[in-house]
């Protein structure tokens, strides 16, 4: 009985060391980690895959597409406008010039 006594108790004993021991070592990984912070882990590389046929038609098919939206949000309608007056203001001057 004396000796599964002292067998529990070293047992019990050894496992608190070890679980102290354990959470001694993340607290000074926590305050090192205060202390000098570790520097940024850098960012992981994309990975590029070949592509078929079908990816690169739709890329080119979305290029295309994104430079005319582009192209329509940036234009001046409002000087499209004007100029398309001053255009048809010319033909009908043409018209009325030469119908006379």
């Amino acid at each position: 009985m004396t000796c599964a006594t002292l067998y529990l108790t070293l047992g019990l004993h050894t496992r608190n060391r070890a679980q102290q021991a354990a959470l001694l070592r993340q607290q000074k990984l926590l305050l090192d980690g205060i202390v000098e912070p570790s520097p940024p882990a850098e960012e992981p590389l994309a990975r590029e895959l070949p592509v078929g046929l079908v990816e690169m038609a739709k890329d080119k098919w979305n290029k295309e597409l994104e430079l005319a939206v582009r192209k329509v949000y940036n234009t001046d309608w409002r000087r499209v406008r004007e100029d398309l007056e001053e255009k048809a203001g010319t033909i009908l001057d043409k018209i009325r010039e030469n119908g006379k």
